[in-house]
């Protein structure tokens, strides 16, 4: 586990903002940790006792909702941070965080991380952009689903693994959701989300194997409305 101030991934998140004796007290209580496939990081309800810093994998975030299923808030990728929200307001988490892959994280102690919001401005500022550009694109999104068709959304998203999160040597979708995600994300029942992803694979505009998605159309997905 490499030392904070000497760490990559801490210029895609607030820890920028801290000095370099600050990141290296950090980095002298942080705890490596490794999750599986599927794993789950924090559960919502739970009391979490600091933060989380992704560095390698993807996990996404979930809300359950009044009918038991839980819906995809947010996809969180290397130099993510987790938990920020639950450690400023002092409240249980209010969603869950589970593995899309196998993960690399590091832990760092609330009573660290308190003491650099208390004690560094620029690290506080930091933390507060970061928490509102979460409120915006949760306004966006929205916005999204009283305006758009779920067909749109369910195009969008697409697009959205594949522009943010890549491809394999075979042209398939890096992060594989399944289906119940997928209609998760874009606010649909799993049964809709199932019959909008044949009728793309029917118009070309995708195929699949197995849960594997591979974009074969992008302009013809950019024009779904």
């Amino acid at each position: 586990m490499s030392k904070c101030e000497s760490c990559i991934v801490k210029e895609f998140n607030s820890l920028k903002s801290l000095t370099r004796d600050e990141l290296m007290r950090v980095s002298a209580c942080k705890t490596g940790k490794h999750y599986k496939k599927g794993q789950v990081i924090f559960e919502e309800g739970e009391t979490l006792n600091g933060v989380y810093c992704v560095r390698d994998g993807v996990c996404k975030l979930t809300k359950l909702s009044e009918n038991g299923k839980d819906q995809v808030v947010k996809l969180v990728v290397k130099g993510g941070l987790l938990g920020k929200r639950s450690l400023v307001s002092e409240q249980k988490t209010n969603l869950s965080a589970v593995a899309l892959n196998d993960m690399e994280m590091c832990f760092i102690p609330k009573s660290e991380i308190m003491n650099d919001l208390e004690k560094n401005p620029k690290f506080t500022m930091d933390v507060l952009k970061n928490m509102a550009e979460d409120l915006k694109v949760s306004d966006s999104s929205l916005v999204n689903m009283a305006q758009k068709s779920v067909k749109r959304r369910m195009a969008e998203i697409l697009m959205h693994v594949h522009d943010n999160f890549g491809t394999d040597s075979q042209g398939y979708l890096n992060i594989i959701l399944s289906r119940e995600d997928y209609a998760g994300i874009v606010g649909t029942a799993t049964e809709s989300a199932i019959r909008i992803l044949s009728q793309f694979k029917k118009d070309g505009l995708i195929s699949t194997k197995g849960k594997q998605i591979k974009i074969e159309d992008s302009s013809g997905l950019k024009w779904i409305e």
